[in-house]
């Protein structure tokens, strides 16, 4: 069983057994949820790379129906221009493996879950990247970016309301995915505040 914040300060980059890379996607999930859930603010996701693993971090954690609302997998490029608006002229020139595109994707999946109700309180991710074995339309395999879309809020220790992050990551193609979920949740754990709790 795994400690309350045993791997707090840990480097998903860094962790070889896939158990405790799990055990720490956990750990950055459940407080993130509680974060969000005691604030009213929700969370959505559009997934390539990871092809629902990170929805998969966040249901794997009781109670997580109170703040998750869903997951887009649009692993097609043209799924990521029809289903989540990704800009079409985008996708053609740089590819899907691009910062700008996991920051429209982050951006667009808020916007596609969001119901009056939630008064524009959610929160979106993405993930795209090459997983691997080898590269992918020249980009080398481990090349990984996610977009983060933080609504508004006082509760936000940044400026900027959208970003996007880029990783350069090693291992096997699952463990590539799973670094992945694991630098997303450790990146929104710092950014919600959550890690200072």
């Amino acid at each position: 069983m795994t400690r309350q914040f045993e791997y707090a300060g840990a480097d998903p980059r860094r962790i070889d057994d896939m158990g405790r890379l799990r055990d720490y996607c956990d750990e950055q999930a459940a407080a993130i949820l509680a974060w969000c859930e005691a604030r009213g603010v929700k969370i959505a996701c559009a997934e390539s790379l990871t092809a629902g693993l990170l929805a998969d971090a966040f249901v794997r954690i009781p109670g997580a129906s109170r703040v998750f609302l869903g997951s887009a997998v649009t692993y097609d490029i043209h799924a990521k221009a029809k289903v989540l608006g990704v800009d079409a002229e985008l996708l053609r020139t740089h590819g899907a493996v691009d910062p700008e595109v996991a920051r429209q994707m982050a951006a667009s999946t808020a916007k596609l879950f969001s119901q009056p109700e939630y008064r524009s309180g959610i929160i979106g991710l993405s993930t795209t990247g090459v997983a691997g074995p080898g590269p992918d339309e020249g980009k080398p395999a481990g090349l990984v970016y996610f977009g983060v879309s933080l609504p508004r809020s006082e509760y936000f220790f940044t400026s900027s309301s959208q970003y996007a992050v880029e990783l350069e990551l090693q291992g096997s193609r699952e463990v590539i995915r799973q670094r992945t979920v694991g630098c997303v949740l450790g990146n929104l754990r710092e950014f919600t505040g959550s890690s200072q709790e």
